[in-house]
């Protein structure tokens, strides 16, 4: 049987299966790992910490320093933590240190495998940033991990957006520094508009460790991480936004099957136009107020409160849609943004410009060493692969998974399935087992609630409102009686343990059949649905989960609206049993799955061109900023001007002033391009429809003009230097019209801007059956 399965493994190494990385030589290890224990129990804290630092000499480890560290690394957290790490923890930490995603399941200690292989690197010399999902698990890893991190002599740091610039400096010069991938992303982004060389934030890292691997690598692939910068107070088009909101839909206006476009009928321009005075929307004079008209109609008819975004503190915050929290710090672009604060009546905020952006995937690629850890990772194993050049070891449990999953239930139609969603949690909670529902918005799960609440069942709601206090939340998820409702479990962090956080009640629950996890609906990602099941069966707990589903979800008129005729539904009770409609919700997942797929495709496509020139711009911004190089470029185009000033300032002085034009100019013009590549995007349909190939054309207007920047950077830089006032305090930027933002912020970017013209036609075949159904 042994070598049955070596034989296996080596099959599926071979054939390129997904989770296909041969464990064998780890698991080898095992035995020399635990035989060391009772050696270095008698080993007092310091003893130990020299023991560590004794790997410090070796830059690579082979099998003796990987059992070196994992015993050290048991022992540490033992004294540390009070828990005695498992052998699958142990492998899933060798597995970080060869570079690899590791799977394995909620509840099986990732967090604690992570941080010993963060410390392996650290102790090979390598600094290191463990990437979390959001800022409460990076400082709570960190926190929670240190114990670990000092006995094995390894500093460690985090991050988040309270910190001071010298607070953030010194967590970055840590060994191991963790951060939410949007603050280590945002870090980067401000020092590549830094003007003196000590007010850089980050020390250049090693290596990634990514907790959440899936979400972070492929959910967030294709949203840029963007800065943008004050430029002044934002205007709203109110007048606009109060005709849009009388609109009517299937009237005034239209929308297509995805929600991403939307567009006025004839009837609807007729009463805009009429509304506005009589303008002509589609003449010269008219077509400023016609993109206000389509920003205002977009805001109102694809935007939606409680499910896109919130109104909280008289601010619009964004949701994240793959996590269910709000999105802080992030906004739309600024017309759109504009928009949805008008159709909410608040006060506009700061307009501004984009300085700079980076996509999650450029962000990793910046790495030389990336791996990762996640409960799911075999069902992305392939665009790991793709995109990041990474494979997946899949770590198997230390106690086997006992957990029941029934199959989905379907109903006819959502009104139906939520009264049986309603039924199923009263019979599951009289006999006292702990509810965990996984809803797919802010919108849905307060309606859950209310309704519980009318059939006497009052339940604690975990959503973008109150993200804030998710894990106590979470963590008091498996207490008996207990009903908690959530709009997404993806990343949460937390363990639910039986019994309540400390367990105390755990016989109790466990003999009841543990935690009972409810789906109201299929998520647009298996992985999602598996995330949400694997809250129950933690470490061979009992538990059950089941999925409710509709063919009226919004998965499946978005993706698979074309349901076979002859399905029928129970008369009382609208439920659905004909195999054809379980085919045809699988169906639809695995439709949105490819477009999600193929959006992270166009994307990347796109932006390899953008990271290129990015890159090249870098290399020549880092060499203005260490050299003389600005001093010695000005002084040849304005020698004149130069002997003047070098009798009024000193040396150090001069280079700073030229050091400071050439850079404001340089990223002046990089957030020009920027823009121009923006407006080479929006009509990328233009040049599809004419047949041209859309990522040819983009080349081919992109690249031309990146390369006047380098000039035109050199020229308005010797422009400035003349005309400046310059004095033996500096340059006075501001009154040359020379100004920095006094802000930032980031814009979340989420739709595709790429679609082919086959994809829009895809689109206009799923509206008509959509509407044909309807």
């Amino acid at each position: 049987m042994a070598l049955m399965s070596r034989v296996g493994k080596r099959l599926r190494r071979i054939i390129q299966r997904p989770g296909s990385v041969e464990l064998t030589r780890y698991e080898a290890l095992l035995p020399a790992i635990e035989k060391r224990e009772s050696e270095l129990e008698g080993l007092s804290d310091e003893q130990l910490t020299d023991a560590a630092a004794a790997l410090r000499k070796v830059d690579s480890f082979g099998n003796e320093q990987l059992i070196a560290l994992c015993a050290l690394g048991r022992e540490a957290a033992r004294r540390g933590l009070g828990e005695r790490a498992f052998d699958v923890q142990l492998l899933g930490t060798m597995g970080l240190l060869s570079g690899h995603v590791v799977q394995m399941a909620t509840g099986e200690g990732k967090t604690l495998a992570g941080a010993l292989a963060a410390a392996g690197y650290a102790l090979q010399g390598k600094r290191v940033h463990v990437i979390s999902v959001n800022d409460y698990l990076a400082r709570r890893d960190a926190e929670w991990m240190r114990p670990v991190y000092e006995r094995l002599g390894v500093r460690v740091g985090w991050v988040e957006p309270s910190l001071t610039a010298e607070e953030r400096r010194e967590a970055y010069s840590a060994e191991v520094c963790y951060g939410a991938v949007s603050e280590i992303g945002f870090d980067v982004l401000r020092d590549r508009l830094i003007t003196r060389e000590e007010d850089r934030a980050q020390a250049s890292p090693d290596v990634a460790i990514v907790d959440e691997a899936d979400s972070v690598l492929v959910d967030e692939a294709r949203v840029p991480l963007v800065m943008a910068g004050s430029v002044d107070a934002g205007v709203a088009d109110e007048e606009v936004a109060n005709i849009v909101r009388r609109l009517r839909p299937g009237l005034h206006y239209e929308t297509d099957a995805d929600g991403r476009n939307v567009w006025l009928t004839s009837a609807g321009a007729s009463v805009v136009e009429k509304s506005l005075g009589g303008v002509d929307l589609y003449d010269e004079e008219g077509s400023d107020r016609l993109a206000s008209v389509n920003v205002a109609l977009h805001a109102h008819a694809l935007l939606t409160r409680d499910v896109d975004y919130l109104v909280r503190d008289g601010k619009v915050q964004l949701i994240n849609a793959s996590r269910g929290r709000v999105a802080e710090l992030q906004r739309w672009p600024d017309g759109l943004q504009a928009a949805v604060e008008a159709k909410e009546q608040l006060a506009p905020s700061d307009h501004g410009e984009i300085l700079d952006s980076i996509t999650v995937q450029a962000l990793l690629a910046g790495y030389p060493q990336v791996a990762g850890m996640t409960g799911t990772a075999v069902a992305v194993a392939e665009q790991l692969r793709e995109f990041y050049k990474l494979e997946v070891a899949v770590i198997p449990p230390n106690t086997p998974n006992i957990r029941e999953d029934s199959p989905d239930r379907i109903y006819a139609s959502p009104g139906k399935k939520l009264r049986a969603i309603v039924e199923e949690i009263r019979t599951v909670h009289e006999s006292g087992r702990p509810i965990l529902v996984g809803t797919q918005d802010v919108a849905e799960s307060e309606e859950l609630a209310e309704k519980l609440a009318k059939a006497g069942l009052p339940c604690v709601v975990l959503n973008a409102r109150n993200d804030a206090e998710e894990a106590a939340i979470i963590a008091e998820a498996g207490t008996y009686d207990r009903i908690t409702v959530s709009t997404q479990m993806a990343g949460r962090g937390t363990d639910i343990r039986l019994g309540g956080a400390d367990g105390a009640d755990r016989e109790r629950v466990a003999e009841l059949g543990g935690l009972h996890v409810i789906g109201t609906a299929r998520y647009p990602s298996s992985r999602l649905d598996d995330q949400l099941r694997g809250r129950a069966g933690r470490q061979g707990d009992p538990g059950s989960s089941v999925f409710f589903a509709s063919l009226n979800d919004e998965l499946v008129l978005a993706n698979a609206p074309d349901v076979p005729e002859g399905i029928e539904a129970d008369d009382e009770t609208g439920e659905i049993t004909d195999p054809a409609a379980h085919r045809q919700i699988n169906h639809a997942q695995r439709v949105a799955e490819g477009v999600d797929l193929e959006i992270h495709r166009n994307t990347w496509r796109y932006t390899r061109l953008i990271e290129h020139q990015r890159a090249e711009l870098l290399k020549w911004r880092e060499e203005i900023l260490g050299t003389e190089a600005a001093r010695e470029l000005l002084e040849a185009a304005e020698p004149d001007r130069f002997k003047e000033l070098a009798e009024t300032l000193d040396e150090d002085a001069l280079t700073r002033v030229c050091r400071e034009v050439l850079l404001y100019h340089l990223d002046q013009l990089w957030a020009d391009h920027l823009a121009f590549l923006t407006d080479v995007r929006e009509t990328i349909h233009l040049r599809a429809m004419a047949r041209e190939t859309p990522l040819d054309e983009f080349h081919r207007a992109a690249i031309p003009e990146f390369h006047k920047i380098r000039g035109e950077a050199e020229k308005r830089s010797a422009k400035t230097l003349v005309e400046a006032e310059i004095t033996e305090d500096g340059i006075d930027l501001a009154a040359a019209g020379v100004r920095r933002p006094t802000s930032t912020w980031t814009y979340l970017v989420q739709d595709n801007p790429f679609d082919s013209d086959a994809e829009q036609a895809l689109k206009k075949v799923r509206g008509l059956l959509r509407k044909k159904r309807g």
